[in-house]
């Protein structure tokens, strides 16, 4: 049958056997530090990963914590970083993982996730044994599969399992699943000839089965001329010799148009594609995008849809996810290589900018798709093609998050290939708003900061400071979040000197707050003052009150923690003045509250109960619930220490019923929260 494993009984027999032998640590006394690795070794066609994932499917009811997959390899060949692949890892196991931490930091993370699981990690592809090691979790449940080119040296206790090419009566079988048993047995011998012609190597005779199965009238005998005709071009460093010589018969024989789409395939994200990125690659439309992946499937030079269909799409309501394809990793270097022989540039060059413009409309289309109370995102997603429409939120999330490794692989092959930055650009942003809109700032951090990663990348190589101080901040704040206090104030201080040079008041201004920010969170008070005082100075030449009135009150919450209540106070009145100035009384009230905490805090209780008064009717003017809440909280903190009990009694049963109002969802009026105020005062 095509598509199923063929052979390899021996080997899979083995590689179950190996499964529960002793290791060496159990030979020798020791506690076992983690589950047995199976490696699979062969040449890329020689059926390594079909190998691998008929063994999962057979084991997999052994381990009930399922089957965690990571491919360690590009669809360029390169090797993915260790700190990706636990990423990826992590994120499958539902584990947080910090944004920006480094592949030690994650190794010890997915370690820690699968302490006590018993899971399956297929690893795909594995470049090196340093790249495997990082990812083997210290779990004696768990069960690790790893496929490479060769040996994994430098991994204690792993016994590989080499494949050459498939016994000739399983090579004929193979080619039989895809040219039919009639032709087969009609000319047995030229079958065995032609499977000899292959290596009994499973990529070559899918591919010849393939060329036979195109062609109901060529005999075997036929397929095997064919081939012979086919000169060897002895580059052994994209493939072996009979994978090499299949392809090129496959792809000769292809009309000129379905050919060039074969071609450009080689700029699919991770060799993944679908319908609607094949029609935007070939400038075709969808319906006959998805009738040449259906004949490169049956043709051997794509692998079928691994998923099922999970839900619906773009495309309309009710339809299903487009199924996805995946180019075989035996022939991605193939492909490239026919694309720079056969294809110009400038084509090539068109084709990328229709992927990259078409991923970044699905992509704006997927977070328009997550603002579904908003009309004027409602009035743009219907604005778009129906083919890139998501018919709902749900759908349109579980299309990122299945496409969220190629969407990342897309973005960083953008930025390096430096061609077309301005879609780059447009691309990272989009993602990023993306993930922000279905995930959250907080569980998508860990992707934001790659993404302004890349951006960074982008604006350093083409000299944009403006660019550079934004994707720096951006960075900064995922430090500052994550922990990382001294790496944020780096960025920071980089964002300054780079929004200088763009001669850009914001940036600038935000760059100097954030630095002061970042010393407060150190408790370096004095610097912190100095820092805001100078992103004041900016924002007071340009009369900008709200930021006036912010920065005022970061200042004042510096000097209160100083214990300079001279200082706070002359801050947080001239806080509250900007507030009335901008007409804004809920402003106005947090500053007067934190106000009268300064004044308790310097021994004044009597001018901080009159600045409470004031600021409680300053609230309820503002007609902010929580804020009168706030404020008459402190007020009654404030009359508990004169000592009229009764009265403060009064405001807090005030605010209870204010709070009670919001428990109901009455409207709570204006949330400026530029002021947080403490119903009880803090202590230095």
């Amino acid at each position: 049958m095509r598509g199923a494993l063929v052979g390899r009984q021996r080997e899979l027999a083995a590689l179950r056997s190996d499964i529960g032998r002793a290791g060496l640590d159990t030979l020798a006394g020791r506690e076992v530090p983690r589950g047995r690795v199976l490696l699979i070794a062969g040449r890329p066609g020689s059926g390594r990963t079909a190998l691998a994932e008929e063994l999962v499917r057979r084991v997999r009811s052994d381990y009930p914590d399922g089957v965690l997959r990571a491919r360690l390899t590009t669809s360029c060949g390169e090797p993915l970083p260790p700190a990706t692949a636990a990423r990826d890892l992590l994120a499958a196991l539902g584990a947080d993982a910090p944004p920006g931490a480094d592949e030690e930091e994650l190794s010890e993370l997915l370690r820690d996730a699968c302490r006590d699981k018993r899971a399956i990690l297929l690893l795909d592809d594995a470049d090196s044994a340093e790249q495997v090691d990082l990812l083997l979790p210290h779990a004696p449940g768990c069960l690790v599969v790893a496929v490479s080119g060769g040996p994994l040296t430098g991994i204690p206790d792993v016994r590989p399992c080499t494949l050459g090419g498939l016994d000739t009566g399983s090579a004929v079988t193979m080619l039989a699943g895809y040219a039919g048993s009639t032709r087969i047995t009609c000319d047995p011998v030229a079958a065995e000839s032609v499977a000899t012609a292959c290596g009994g190597q499973p990529a070559a005779l899918a591919l010849v089965g393939g060329w036979l199965a195109a062609r109901p009238k060529a005999s075997v005998s036929d397929a095997g001329r064919q081939l012979a005709l086919v000169p060897d071009d002895g580059a052994d460093d994209l493939a072996p010799a009979p994978v090499r010589r299949a392809f090129r018969l496959v792809l000769s024989a292809l009309p000129a148009p379905a050919a060039r789409v074969l071609r450009l395939l080689a700029l699919a994200p991770d060799g993944t594609v679908d319908a609607v990125s094949a029609s935007a690659l070939a400038g075709c439309s969808v319906a006959t995008a998805q009738d040449l992946l259906t004949d490169f499937v049956a043709c051997g030079l794509l692998r079928p849809p691994a998923e099922p269909d999970d839900g619906p799409q773009a495309g309309g309501a009710g339809s299903a996810l487009p199924p996805r394809y995946q180019v075989p990793g035996c022939l991605d270097a193939l492909i490239h290589a026919a694309l720079a022989e056969d294809e110009r540039p400038a084509e090539v060059k068109l084709a990328r900018a229709r992927l990259l413009e078409r991923t970044v409309r699905r992509l704006t289309a997927c977070e328009l798709a997550a603002r579904t109370g908003d009309p004027a995102a409602r009035t743009a997603l219907g604005e778009l093609p129906a083919a890139l429409r998501f018919p709902s939120r749900a759908a349109a999330g579980r299309w990122l998050d299945r496409w969220l490794r190629e969407l990342r692989e897309a973005a960083r092959l953008a930025v390096e290939d430096g061609q077309l930055d301005t879609l780059a650009r447009r691309l990272v942003a989009a993602l990023a708003q993306a993930l922000a809109a279905h995930r959250g700032f907080t569980a998508a951090a860990p992707e934001l900061y790659e993404l302004h990663q890349l951006v960074l990348d982008v604006a350093r190589r083409r000299d944009l400071p403006l660019e550079e101080a934004a994707a720096l901040l951006n960075l900064g704040d995922l430090d500052a979040r994550a922990g990382r206090t001294g790496e944020a104030m780096g960025r920071y201080k980089e964002a300054l000197d780079a929004a200088r040079a763009a001669e850009d008041p914001y940036a600038t201004g935000r760059a100097l707050e954030s630095i002061g920010a970042t010393y407060q969170e150190a408790g370096d008070w004095q610097r912190a003052a100095d820092w805001y005082g100078r992103a004041l100075a900016l924002h007071l030449t340009r009369r900008e009150l709200a930021a006036e009135a912010r920065l005022y009150g970061r200042i004042g919450v510096v000097h209160t923690y100083a214990g300079q209540w001279g200082e706070a106070l002359r801050a947080w009145r001239a806080a509250g003045a900007a507030s009335r100035r901008l007409g804004d009384p809920a402003g106005h009230a947090r500053a007067l509250a934190e106000t009268a905490r300064v004044q308790e805090y310097a021994g004044r209780p009597r001018e901080a109960l009159r600045t409470c008064l004031e600021a409680v009717e300053l609230a309820r003017r503002a007609g902010d619930l929580r804020l009168q809440a706030a404020v008459r909280i402190r007020t009654a903190d404030t009359l508990e220490r004169l000592g009229q009990v009764s009265a403060a009694e009064l405001h807090r049963n005030a605010a209870e019923r204010l709070l009670a109002r919001v428990s109901r969802g009455e409207p709570e009026g204006k949330q400026d929260r530029t002021y947080e105020i403490s119903s009880t005062p803090r202590k230095d």
